[in-house]
């Protein structure tokens, strides 16, 4: 069984960071999966924010943190990482990690295979 577990969100201060990690169980070493981290504000739509392919590394991120964002795995620890500085109170919202199965990463939520329970973050002015 395939299971995503956020956690490292929390409550910043403006200009802070935050380090998410998305510790991920249930696949093979042969199995080629990606994940995305998503977010959601109330009221609003979720949003992609990063994505990275487990097998070749490959990594995009949403034009709203590119340059302030990192994502990043450790194979040995089964975890993704989620490197947040310079935060903006736009960037408060329940951020979430899903697993896709197969080559490439999705940039829809709903392409994906497994999700999280996702974790708050809240950034203060």
């Amino acid at each position: 069984e395939v299971q995503l577990v956020e956690s490292g969100g929390g409550l910043v201060q403006a200009g802070g960071s935050l380090r998410l990690s998305c510790a991920v169980s249930g696949f093979t070493s042969d199995d080629d999966y990606a994940i995305g981290w998503f977010r959601q504000a109330p009221g609003r739509k979720r949003e992609g924010v990063s994505f990275i392919d487990s097998k070749s590394g490959s990594t995009a991120y949403a034009g709203s943190v590119k340059g302030r964002f990192t994502i990043s795995k450790d194979n040995a620890k089964n975890t993704v990482y989620l490197q947040m500085n310079k935060l903006r109170p736009e960037d408060t919202a329940v951020y979430s990690c899903a697993a896709s199965l197969g080559l490439g990463y999705p940039l829809i939520y709903r392409d994906y295979n497994y999700y999280g329970q996702g974790t708050q973050v809240t950034v203060s002015s």
